[in-house]
């Protein structure tokens, strides 16, 4: 929630910054925030833990990549993820700033991001009351709503239209947050965890800079607004696609065993 708050304010004051005193400005107070958090990360010291017996990086990596790859839910939305990371990126990220300030205005895009970031934090303070029982299903049912944005843009984009649905994505990739987590905590290893995170990290994330480097001569060649109608088509088929496999439909909630109290 602390995370999704600060994705609100970001977006805006970025926003504001650059029509008052413009890009240069707002990408050194960037720069600068990344000191700031250098500084505060200085004292931060971690305990000390020894290695266990027979470790080492090229075993950790290759039982890490026998856990991913036996592992059928796990390896299908990371798959997933690498296409829907390219996207965003690329699609949202890349050609809609591009697009908003011919059309809804830089400080319009600011409302927009910042609307999906309040849609995480509402949605971050709901979940705290409400259960999943499908984590992995409800995720891929609530990353669905960023195709409907990525259509927006590109069939006419409005202000107002685009907030209510950025925030209803931001909503949505809340619960697909919370999912995966709940998802990754209960049914891996605790110590497994860190190798299969890191897979995890690898393949959702690799694809973001190449969807960057693409979607340019993409929008270029086609067409920004036709570029982005193809990518929420896409979008949204690749998360249907993904709520196919059972493995990910079908992931329920780890039930937790009773404690066992003490009999005098």
């Amino acid at each position: 929630m602390a995370r999704g708050a600060l994705f609100a304010v970001g977006p805006t004051t970025a926003a504001v910054l650059v029509v008052t005193v413009g890009p240069g400005w707002a990408l050194a107070a960037d720069a600068a925030t990344w000191l700031v958090a250098l500084v505060l990360l200085v004292p931060v010291r971690v305990p000390h833990r020894a290695p266990a017996p027979g470790s080492g990086v090229v075993r950790d990596l290759r039982e890490g990549w026998t856990l991913f790859r036996s592992t059928t839910w796990l390896w299908v939305v990371v798959l997933a993820f690498g296409a829907l990371n390219a996207i965003s990126s690329g699609a949202l990220h890349t050609l809609g700033p591009g697009l908003a300030k011919d059309t809804i205005g830089i400080t319009g895009w600011g409302y927009v991001l910042s609307a999906q970031a309040i849609g995480l934090v509402v949605t971050g303070i709901v979940l705290l009351r409400v259960s999943i029982r499908y984590p992995l299903r409800a995720g891929m049912i609530g990353c669905l709503f960023l195709a409907a944005p990525l259509l927006m843009l590109g069939l006419g984009p409005q202000l107002v239209p685009l907030v209510v649905g950025m925030f209803v994505a931001g909503a949505g990739l809340e619960v697909f947050g919370l999912g995966w987590s709940l998802a990754m905590q209960e049914h891996i290893p605790l110590e497994m965890l860190s190798r299969a995170s890191s897979y995890d990290a690898l393949g959702s994330m690799v694809a973001v800079p190449i969807g960057q480097l693409t979607f340019g001569p993409l929008g270029e060649s086609f067409g920004t607004r036709p570029v982005l109608v193809a990518s929420g088509i896409a979008y949204g088929a690749i998360c249907l696609l993904t709520l196919t496999s059972r493995s990910v439909g079908n992931l329920e909630r780890a039930v937790a065993e009773p404690a066992v109290s003490a009999v005098t």
